[in-house]
């Protein structure tokens, strides 16, 4: 009587019993025991310090202080060839996949067969998944293995591996930040050293300190100078007046003409246009200005270099733990009485799609 009524309902029969019959034997009998480790962290930057008072208050400061684009290449990493690559050499992940408590359809390779490490990164793709929450920040580290150990291993590891990687870029964005800041110091340092050198060198070739100061010095002297001829040049008109014929006026105006000759003589060491201070004084103003402009620009650049070593040490982001990778002591995968009731919801969605359209191309022919 049933194969009567199983041949009477054939579509039935094929759409609906024979895949339920298929799941249950396959989850009841062959499906391998999945067991799943998780673990919680976030990449927080040291930008803004985490508040204390509570886990809270912790993840609402990591939350505001974390780096989507950190976080996103911890991501990307975990589920990186390179990450693989690395796992396989720590781990040999390829056998922990292939445990062979695990059924054929299950464990790697399954049924292609084929070992080479692009299949190994599909699979791996399967069994390892990162999830951030854009909330709160957090990521959510899930492996998925056939023993519980294994999956807390793996879990473990590529905490560890992602926490080097956030070690590295630390280190390389630190590197650069401080790299170019102090060749902008050498490069300072090169110009002010210059730049001291050439006035050095000009005034030691031109035997003047600061023709400024020495032209000021020096018009000094021919001030004084002028007023001894002022005080000779009226002692010779008193003498004049009042004795003609004195010997003493000869002696007199030989020295007002040598104070005249003094005079100008002195006079022309300031202002006269070649070798004079004030000739000299343009070419040593600018000496100077460049060393004063080299020192300001050195001064600056040495700013800039304390100025970077501390926004690198202020832009270290660190992989903060939340969870320890867990171990389950049951497995939770698959969920074989779930997966059984879906395959017969399923399988009897598509009977009643197909019954459906049986029956329209029936009527059609009819």
């Amino acid at each position: 009587m049933i194969t009567a009524w199983l041949r009477g309902h054939l579509l039935f029969t094929f759409a609906v019993l024979v895949p339920t019959v298929c799941s249950v034997l396959y989850f009841s009998l062959i499906a391998s025991d999945v067991y799943v480790s998780e673990s919680h962290f976030i990449v927080s930057s040291s930008e803004n310090a985490m508040p204390s008072g509570g886990i809270a208050e912790m993840l609402m400061g990591a939350s505001l202080s974390h780096g989507q684009s950190d976080s996103s290449q911890v991501h990307d990493y975990i589920l990186s060839r390179d990450a693989l690559k690395e796992l396989s050499e720590r781990l040999k992940i390829e056998q922990i996949f292939a445990h062979r408590e695990a059924n054929f359809f299950d464990r790697f390779p399954g049924l292609t067969g084929g070992r080479s490490f692009e299949e190994l990164f599909l699979y791996y793709t399967k069994h390892v998944s990162v999830e951030p929450d854009p909330m709160s920040s957090i990521s959510v580290l899930s492996v998925r293995a056939f023993t519980p150990e294994d999956a807390r291993r793996i879990n473990a590891e590529l905490l560890d591996m992602s926490e080097r990687l956030v070690n590295t870029l630390n280190e390389r964005s630190r590197r650069d930040l401080i790299q170019f800041a102090d060749n902008e110091v050498k490069i300072a340092s090169d110009k002010a050293k210059d730049a001291a050198v050439a006035l050095l060198s000009y005034r030691s070739n031109q035997t003047v300190y600061e023709p400024n100061k020495e032209a000021a010095i020096q018009l000094e002297g021919v001030s004084k100078l002028h007023q001894q001829l002022i005080t000779t040049e009226a002692e010779i008109a008193e003498i004049r007046k009042l004795s003609p014929d004195n010997p003493q006026i000869a002696g007199l105006e030989g020295s007002a003409d040598l104070l005249r000759k003094t005079i100008n003589a002195e006079t022309g060491k300031v202002t006269s246009s070649s070798g004079s201070f004030s000739a000299r004084a343009p070419t040593f103003e600018r000496l100077q200005l460049d060393v004063e402009f080299a020192d300001k620009q050195l001064g600056m650049a040495l700013a800039e270099l304390e100025s970077a070593r501390a926004e690198a040490q202020k832009k270290q982001i660190y992989l903060e733990r939340l969870t320890q990778p867990s171990v389950q002591d049951k497995a939770m995968e698959p969920r074989r009485i779930r997966s059984i009731i879906t395959a017969f919801i399923v399988s009897l969605l598509f009977w009643g799609i197909a019954t459906i359209l049986v029956a329209t191309v029936r009527e059609h022919g009819e």
